[in-house]
């Protein structure tokens, strides 16, 4: 299903733009792409008018409802007193019906002053809100620190009444940090791991910041089947269990009765929603309106609680798992969409060949979602402040292409439908992530690379053929591995077979360096030890030496951060319970046990740690040996003297520095360094264990967080200067790539440890220049530029076709640019929306030409 797409046009200025940076120029970038579109999907067009206007309010139903039931329910078990709450929560949150809704169910609510309006019948706006996890105390979410809580101002982006800050401050907050999970991890570590966790930007936990990693659900479970059938199974298994059977009893009761309550519940949330509906249509005056309602009406009384039978049932029963899944917990990056051009494509290829369908209906159903997910947004820090996940980051990944269970390449005309959704549709929703293989479709490949050259940051990319053999070498079954989804940013699951739930840390490479050259000291925090004493660099007269205090350093951090995942995993499920998510999971369901409480028997425990700062690191070390012990055209006293002094007076040293060989140009010896880092982490990775059986990998994904970690490392002996980003994720330092893209790739590759399976993803970010990709020569040059990252066995890939120029122009002017996406960290943002931090870092990354 191929069909033409706008071409680059080229400025007077012959500046190539964009297809998006066109359309931010000519002021056309609010609403869908083309006459066609917005005349067809006219719907859509008129939601999509003012979207960006509505200011994001913080909603405080769920976390109002949370806390009166968790209150009272306080000694019984955990999943027991989340089945209820849950419950609680869909009894009595409010619900509206937008005027030009089709899809229902919101985990918002039209504010505090206009709940008793909906609950009569009206049908209210709700517009962007955040849902409140107010269990999450602790350094994660800056609406659960009392001090940083104030009633927002008028054209503040986000909304918080003074009435939200006094039942925040008076009524939620206070039961919470009672009980915060966070402060129990804290108390529970060893002192000398404490004291690491509590050095800011060393290791960074977020355990605490989330309930579980990125997830979707078994969707396809849910329309196959509905919840009426989950609810009997339990049921009937309830009813059978043997009171004289004490341990089963015990165990497995509370679970069983908590997914009888939440099924009840969902059912009951769905039909609340049909009764909306119908005494919404009573009071309609256009007949048109008035039939939409009534249909409305009866697709919620028939699903989630049945099987869907049409494409828009399949598509109001995932709306509404996504929307309790929402009330339930905090997911990590949001919760993610799986496969949907496989679930939803049955549904959608009878409905078209029996006439029910066409490609535009289908299209403003699924773009219905995308605006329903637009409306949720994850709230982390305030706007402006710096934050691990800046610029409002959402990873509801949605995923297309890849492999069936049994091989078969996957792609189907709702996979075509969802790219041309991409190219037309205006905002950052949804996170698309194209699945590519060796056997991919050239004109799967082709739509790929023209909705990526549109300029927006979409899809990003996975390799079928790096991931699939990994995950099968965890314990995967070839059709699990085939089967796999991507999850938040670059995660992937195997839905039904893995079981890790609790978030992982960071671990700031850059600040290992520098305890490495300050004999375990960080400069930020003085003279006392933060690592352990490796001996002063002054004395070391091989580079070998400089080696091995830097293995110790890395062996000294990695030790601490699996004592605290160990300790954060034990103690979660005394915590947090998941009842919805795990009633959807094959292995939870069976074992009757909650997906925090693991061990689940058959379940694969793939957690993993992020490394930040690979890249500035390598480049650091390359310099030392060069400079240092090979060409010997400095000291070491030299060099760390003008580390000290941030480079002042010493600019003739830092162009030394700058100079010196960087990875990401295809140079053996630079890249061995890295895969020696990376050996380093493998191997300790290898011989750990988690408190569940599994392993924790070495990833490479820093979202944000390369930006405030970088502000407590000095400077570097690669030329960065103090408190100045690290590098960020798999990626070569900012502009230190300069022999363009295959070259990068090829150190990228090169740094790889293949022979061991303690490895997950490695993010790659890359910018390409606009005019290297003109007409259908530049996109069969980006088609072959994909072809070679998934030879080379990237795990991911993703690209920001965009100039320079339009970066700097939106950083002067950025009320013209407000709509300009540009892709981060596995997730597009709005580049005014950004820090100015991050900002200047994207800028400064190499644009290539090639």
């Amino acid at each position: 299903m191929l069909e033409a797409v706008e071409s680059s046009p080229i400025s007077p200025g012959s500046k190539v733009l964009t297809p998006h940076e066109a359309r931010i120029e000519r002021g056309e970038a609010v609403g869908l792409v083309g006459d066609a579109a917005q005349s067809k999907r006219a719907r859509i067009q008129r939601m999509l008018e003012g979207f960006r206007d509505q200011p994001i309010h913080l909603n405080l139903d769920r976390a109002r409802l949370l806390t009166e039931s968790m209150m009272g329910t306080e000694g019984q078990p955990m999943v027991l007193r989340w089945g209820k709450a849950l419950a609680h929560i869909l009894e009595n949150h409010p619900i509206h019906i937008e005027d030009e809704e089709l899809l229902v169910g919101s985990a918002g609510s039209a504010g505090r002053y206009a709940v008793e309006e909906l609950l009569v019948g009206s049908a209210g706006s709700a517009g962007r809100y955040a849902v409140v996890y107010c269990e999450l105390v602790g350094p994660g979410r800056f609406y659960t620190h009392p001090h940083e809580l104030a009633p927002s101002k008028p054209g503040d982006p986000i909304v918080i009444s003074e009435e939200d800050v006094a039942a925040l401050k008076e009524d939620i907050l206070p039961y919470w940090e009672r009980n915060a999970y966070h402060a129990a991890t804290m108390n529970a570590l060893p002192e000398e791991t404490r004291r690491l966790m509590e050095r800011i930007f060393v290791v960074t936990p977020t355990a605490a910041g989330r309930s579980m990693l990125a997830w979707a659900h078994d969707y396809g479970k849910v329309l196959e089947r509905g919840i009426g059938s989950i609810r009997r199974e339990a049921g009937e298994r309830l009813e059978a269990l043997d009171p004289a059977d004490t341990a089963a009893y015990v165990e497995q009761r509370p679970f069983l009765e908590a997914v009888c309550l939440v099924c009840d519940a969902m059912t009951a949330f769905a039909h609340r929603y049909a009764e909306l509906a119908r005494s919404m249509a009573a009071d309609e005056p256009g007949q048109e309106r008035r039939r939409e309602l009534l249909e409305i009406a009866d697709i919620c009384e028939r699903v989630p609680e049945h099987p869907a039978r049409t494409f828009r049932e399949a598509v109001q029963s995932q709306w509404f798992i996504q929307t309790v899944s929402r009330l339930e917990q905090a997911i990590g990056g949001v919760v993610g969409n799986g496969r949907i051009d496989q679930y939803l494509y049955p549904y959608y290829r009878k409905d078209v060949d029996e006439g029910r369908l066409t490609e535009d209906e289908a299209l403003v159903l699924l773009e219905s979602i995308w605006i329903g997910m637009a409306r949720s947004t994850d709230v982390y820090a305030k706007p402006g402040q710096p934050s691990l996940t800046d610029g409002f980051a959402h990873w509801e990944a949605t995923t297309i292409g890849g492999l069936t269970p049994d091989g078969r390449d996957a792609t189907n005309d709702l996979s075509y439908l969802i790219l041309r959704s991409k190219r037309e549709f205006p905002l950052h929703y949804p996170d698309l992530a194209a699945r590519i293989h060796s056997r991919t479709p050239n004109a799967f490949l082709h739509a790929v690379a023209e909705t990526i050259k549109d300029g927006s940051g979409f899809p990003k990319l996975f390799c079928d053929d790096e991931i699939i053999p990994l995950l099968v070498a965890k314990g995967g079954t070839m059709e699990e591995a085939n089967d796999y989804c991507v999850t938040g940013c670059s995660e992937t699951k195997m839905l039904n077979r893995e079981g890790i739930a609790t978030g992982c840390a960071w671990i700031n490479l850059g600040a290992i360096l520098e305890m490495t050259l300050r004999d375990g000291r960080l400069a930020c925090y003085g003279d006392g030890l933060v690592g352990i004493s490796t001996g002063d660099p002054r004395t070391f007269t091989t580079f070998d030496e400089l080696w091995h205090a830097f293995t110790l350093q890395v062996q000294n951090v990695v030790q601490h951060t699996f004592i605290q995942q160990h300790v954060s995993d034990t103690l979660k499920s005394r915590h947090i319970a998941s009842p919805m998510f795990s009633m959807l999971h094959d292995l939870c369901m069976a074992s009757s046990k909650d997906i925090h409480s693991g061990p689940i028997e058959g379940a694969l425990y793939l957690g993993f740690f992020d490394v930040i700062g690979f890249g500035t690191v390598i480049d650091s070390l390359a310099a030392i040996r060069t400079l240092v012990f090979e060409e010997g055209k400095l000291t070491m006293p030299e060099l760390l003297d003008a580390l000290d002094r941030d480079f002042t007076g010493h600019e003739d040293i830092r162009q030394l520095c700058l100079n010196a060989p960087k990875y990401g140009n295809n140079e053996s010896s630079v890249d061995r360094l890295g895969r020696d880092i990376e050996e380093c982490f493998t191997r300790l990775a290898r011989h750990h264990t988690t408190a569940f059986g599994g392993e924790l990998d070495l990833r490479y994904v820093s979202v944000t967080s390369h930006i405030p970690l970088g502000a407590v490392v000095g400077a570097t002996p690669d030329g960065r200067k103090a408190r100045e980003p690290l590098s960020e994720s798999i990626s070569p330092s900012q502009g230190r790539d300069v022999k363009g893209p295959t070259a990068t790739l090829a150190s990228i590759s090169s740094t790889k440890c293949a022979q061991y399976k303690e490895r997950a993803a490695r993010l790659l970010n890359m910018k390409l220049s606009p005019a290297s990709l003109v007409g259908e020569a530049g996109t069969r040059k980006l088609m072959g530029l994909i072809r070679s990252a998934c030879d080379m066995r990237m795990w991911h890939i993703q690209f920001n076709i965009i100039n320079r120029d339009t970066l700097l122009a939106a950083q002067n002017d950025p009320e013209k640019y407000r709509n300009l996406l540009v892709r981060v960290a596995g997730y597009s943002a709005y580049f005014v929306d950004l820090t100015p931090a991050l900002q200047n870092e994207i800028i400064r990354r190499t644009e290539h030409e090639f």
